[in-house]
Parts: structure tokens; C-alpha cells; sequence
């Protein structure tokens, strides 16, 4: 019997192994994917987050790898201090509220200003990543808005 739930055991853990791989980007960043992404809340699909920098009393910004699972995205949101966002691998979307869709590759810099509704993610069968910066803080409050419908994001 012991040896029989010991058996069960490692299965289980594999099972979990291979389930987290899947999961892992299929795309080659300089920063590691980090954990499933707390404020998964405010977005459509699946993201992970890795803190690269928290804000302190010395930076008055935080700085973030995002990776996006493909489809995935942002609600439409807007930050009162703006946001950069640093594109690092994969293929992404951006998009002001009432503007176009601009195509992100790697390398891309967007600078966002402050207020200015948007959203960002992934293309429909691409893995994302990119660096977000908020500056600011701790002034920079970020305003999550609707979710952005598939017959906005194509």
C-alpha cells in the first residue's frame, strides 16, 4: 500500500510539473516569467508577474515584467502618472481609447501619458512579454475600466 501511494504521489507531482510547463512562454526573455499575476482580476486570459522593482523611499516607480498567454490582455484602464511600456519578446497590441491598434514587436517603446485610457496584450497566437513602468508614484493611481471585447481586440 505504501508503495502504491508513493507511486500516486510522484505521478501527482509530475502531473503538476508537466501542467506548469505548458504554461511557461514560448517566448526567450532576459527576465524570468514570475508567478500567475495577482490583478489577473482586471484582465482577459491568462498573465504572469514578475516585480522587478518595487517602489521605496529612494525610486519613485515600480517596474514589472508581464508575460501574456496568447489572447490574453488588459482591461482598458488609464494611470494619473502615465506608464512605459518596453516590449521583449513576442508579438503585442496596444491601443488608445478610439485610436488604432498598433502591432508591438520586440524593442517597441510606448510611452503612455498620464490619463489616457488604454489597453495592451497579446497577440491572438503569440506569447507577449513586456516591461511596464509606472512612474510617479506614489501618485500614480491606476483606474481599471471595462474589459475589452473581441470585437475590439482582433
Amino acid at each position: 500500500m505504501r508503495f502504491f501511494l508513493s507511486l500516486l504521489f510522484s505521478c501527482f507531482l509530475i502531473s503538476i510539473a508537466e501542467a506548469q510547463e505548458m504554461n511557461k512562454a514560448q517566448v526567450d526573455t532576459v527576465f524570468e516569467q514570475g508567478e500567475s499575476n495577482p490583478y489577473g482580476k482586471f484582465f482577459t486570459g491568462q498573465t504572469y508577474l514578475n516585480m522587478l522593482v518595487v517602489k521605496d523611499d529612494v525610486f519613485n516607480s515600480s517596474i514589472g515584467n508581464v508575460t501574456f498567454e496568447p489572447g490574453a490582455r488588459t482591461n482598458w484602464h488609464k494611470h494619473s502618472g502615465g506608464q512605459i511600456l518596453l516590449v521583449l519578446a513576442g508579438e503585442g497590441r496596444y491601443q488608445e481609447r478610439n485610436g488604432e491598434i498598433r502591432i508591438l514587436k520586440k524593442g517597441d517603446v510606448v510611452k503612455i501619458p498620464p490619463e489616457v485610457e488604454h489597453w495592451h496584450g497579446a497577440a491572438p497566437d503569440q506569447w507577449f512579454t513586456h516591461i511596464s513602468i509606472e512612474p510617479n508614484l506614489p501618485n500614480n493611481q491606476s483606474t481599471w475600466l471595462e474589459p475589452v471585447g473581441d470585437d475590439i481586440y482582433r
